[in-house]
Parts: C-alpha cells; structure tokens; sequence
C-alpha cells in the first residue's frame, strides 16, 4: 500500500497486545491493537500524515484547514508541524479545553466556531474554499482514509490470521480504510462497525441508505460523536465493508474502560471501549477465533476522567 511506504517513517508501527486477561475461560485469541500508543495519542496521525505528505508544494506552501475537537486536530497539528505547513483547526464549543491548548501547542491555530462538530467542519470547509486551502477532513477524505488503513496492513504483518476485527465508528473513516484492506486481501476477514447507543449516527445512515440527521445523547466516546458532512464518501465505503454491527450502552463503555484501568493499568478512550466493549457481548460467536479490537486511542478528557471515579 503506498499510504504505508509514506508515511512509515512519521508513525509508530503500533504493538498487537495479546489479552487473554480480558477474556478468562473463552477460546478467543484475543489481541488489542495499541494505537494509544501512537506519537499524538490515537490513530489519526496516520490519515493527516498521509494527508499532508500527498500535498504538492503549492499546497503545503498555502497551509492547510481541518475540523476536529480532539484527536483529529492533534494529528493534522503534528503532521503539519514535522512538515512545515501552516495548519488551522476549527473547533466547536463542545471542545474539550484540555484537547484545544494541546493542538495550539503543537502549532495550529484554533478557530472557535460553531454547537457541534459537524458545524465547526462544515465552517472549515467553507474558510478551506474561500481562502484555497486544502481542508483535511476527519474521515471524508480518501487520502485520510488510505492513512487510517495502514493499520490493517501492519496487522496482517503481525497476525497473519484475524478472524474478525471490531472498530469503533464515528465518521467512518477508519473502519473504511481498515475494511477496505481487509477486503482486498483478506475477504474472510469479518469486519464489525461499533458504535455507542447514544450516538449511532452513521449506522442509521447506512440502514437508511443516505446521510440524514439523527438525534444524539451525550456519551463518553467523544471522539466517534457528531453528524456526518452531505455526501460523505464513507456512507457508501461503510456499507460495502462492513459486516455486522453492534450497539453499545453508557454503561457498557465506562464499564470497560473501568476494567481494563483495573486489569491493565492504563486508560482507553471512550471509543476504543466501545469496539471492546461490543467484543464482550459477543464472545460466544467468536470461540475458537483470534479476534483483533482496535485501541483506537487514549486520550481521555478530565471529564471523561472524572466519571471514571
């Protein structure tokens, strides 16, 4: 995959943790792949780095705009950084503070804008157009997804049979370039979408067929909330690649990022609980399998923190 020679020298290749602990007495060979240990705390450098490394040098001379709360943002800010590129972040109110001062001392510049993620994106792809800057999109770019998809290729390097890989979904992009992967060199690889209950909004758009709003609570899984662009390229990659889909609770997130704190010794992010968590209903289907869960990130607000307890 070229988004793998491109990018290899700017990431970690992520270590796949054998988890027997979180699995006692089930025949699963289960392994976590640790994207928490990532440079930026999560997956997402790869699609920015992917991303930015894809610019011509007209491009990268003009910088570039992205939209994100969190993570995503992070991962343009160091990409754009280690690169010489101008970055600006758009950020919604609902932005954790923690998250916005790291992204700023990476070296971005934040713009406040908008109630929610999918405002602030729609801003910055409007200031991305208006100025002739290149918008990087959290998940509805193909470059960003190809970038998400290297960690499919250096999971099947590390554990050449998976039987199934669970992924926390939001925009959808990481699940897409995983699946698309898989799909290629692996079709009897099994490819599970997992999303929090409270916020399912790409799982309804699949079962609908088209993109639409869909209410949203609050949940602990910040990183997978939010609307989806019109038109997202990933409605129709999401649909071809994945395979089954499961729905998780508040209660079943915090509950895993509880257990594996305590077993472990180290904090997932809402996200990644929730592919682990949607693993745990469904253990009995996967007996006798080795079973991958993407640990998607680490990054855990101190709001998130404090219901931890």
């Amino acid at each position: 995959m070229q988004a793998d020679a491109r990018i290899c020298s700017s990431i970690i290749e992520t270590p796949l943790e054998p988890a027997p602990d979180l699995v006692p007495g089930v025949s699963t060979t289960l392994v976590l792949k640790r994207e928490d240990l990532q440079h930026t705390g999560s997956f997402k450098l790869r699609g920015a780095s992917n991303k930015i490394l894809s610019l011509t040098s007209a491009q990268a001379a003009a910088g570039v705009i992205a939209a994100s709360n969190g993570n995503h943002g992070l991962g343009v800010a160091e990409a754009a950084r280690r690169a010489g590129v101008a970055a600006e972040v758009f950020v919604s109110s609902q932005v954790s503070p923690t998250k916005a001062q790291r992204i700023e001392r990476l070296g971005a510049r934040i713009c406040r804008t908008g109630s929610d993620p999918l405002e602030a994106e729609l801003a910055a792809r409007a200031a991305a157009a208006q100025s002739g800057k290149v918008f990087i999109s959290p998940y509805n770019d193909l470059d960003v997804m190809a970038g998400q998809g290297t960690i499919a290729v250096e999971l099947e390097r590390q554990s050449p049979k998976v039987d199934a890989v669970f992924v926390a979904v939001g925009g959808g992009g990481l699940i897409g370039g995983i699946g698309a992967y898989f799909k290629s060199v692996s079709p009897n690889t099994e490819i599970v979408g997992c999303w929090p209950e409270n916020s399912p909004v790409l799982y309804e758009s699949i079962k609908a067929g088209c993109i639409f709003d869909v209410a949203e609570k609050p949940t602990v899984s910040e990183s997978t909330a939010g609307g989806l662009e019109p038109g997202s390229l990933t409605l129709d990659v999401c649909r071809d690649v994945i395979d089954r889909a499961v729905l998780v609770s508040e209660d079943e997130i915090l509950g895993v990022m509880r257990r594996v704190q305590e077993s472990k010794g180290w904090l997932m992010e809402g996200a990644a609980a929730v592919a682990l968590a949607a693993f745990l209903r469904e253990t009995e289907r996967y007996a006798r399998k080795t079973v991958a869960i993407i640990i998607c990130g680490g990054n855990v607000s101190p709001e998130v923190k404090r219901r931890l307890g």
